[in-house]
């Protein structure tokens, strides 16, 4: 075969792949992934991104076919980065890559745009499956979250009560000051931050504050 056949042969092989891109916080997420789907015939690691601008930025540049997102990122949230792929590669069908599986994260991600998730526990089957059955114009969420999904029993997760007690502390109010204000006892707000840090499954009141206003559940100025 000639170079020149062999080059041609190669783009068209090159062409035929699904093009990926990894954006996740955590490099250990990142390019163990990499390094399993990169094994793969059929697929290509375009790039795998820390944050949501740089995969912004690589997306305006470079074609993709797959988008894999974390949810829970400093700066541009997950969700917004779903958002804003649309919009910027809107060929582009991004997935969600998440440690949890919470149902508002999830709710709203599918409204901005997911066409799947992924547990980054999932088997490495179940994960190159998800990628193709995307890439081929089809949804990929796990049973038990489909069943959710198509029987709208997705909620918000937090009580109106819990989410009036975060906004609070969001803008700066000691417990003392929000059970003052709420006319309760500190006892009750204590136990409210409690339960909303095993619902949003963080370990405190500065991550569940994080949380809650990336996934659109409370809204401070």
């Amino acid at each position: 075969m000639s170079e020149f056949a062999t080059r041609i042969k190669s783009t068209e092989e090159a062409a035929d792949k699904i093009r990926l891109l990894m954006v996740d916080d955590h490099p250990v997420v990142r390019f163990g992934l990499a390094a399993l789907l990169g094994l793969q015939p059929d697929l290509e690691v375009i790039d795998c991104c820390p944050d949501g601008d740089a995969a912004l930025a690589v997306l305006q540049a470079i074609p993709v076919d797959i988008v894999l997102v974390d949810l829970r990122m400093p700066g541009l949230s997950g969700i917004e980065t779903i958002r804003k792929i649309h919009q910027t590669s809107p060929q582009a069908r991004p997935i969600i890559l998440s440690s949890f599986e919470y149902d508002e994260e999830i709710y709203e991600a599918v409204n901005a745009g997911a066409f799947g998730y992924l547990h980054k526990d999932a088997p490495a089957e179940e994960i190159l499956r998800a990628i193709r059955q995307v890439h081929t114009g089809h949804q990929a969420f796990p049973r038990r979250i489909a069943e959710r999904l198509s029987n709208r029993q997705m909620t918000a997760g937090l009580s109106s009560r819990e989410r009036e007690i975060l906004e609070l502390v969001a803008k700066g109010l000691t417990n003392k000051e929000v059970a003052n204000a709420l006319r309760i006892s500190q006892f009750t707000v204590r136990n409210h931050l409690n339960h909303i840090a095993a619902k949003l499954e963080v370990s405190d009141r500065t991550e569940a504050i994080f949380v809650a206003i990336q996934t659109g559940l409370i809204k401070v100025p």
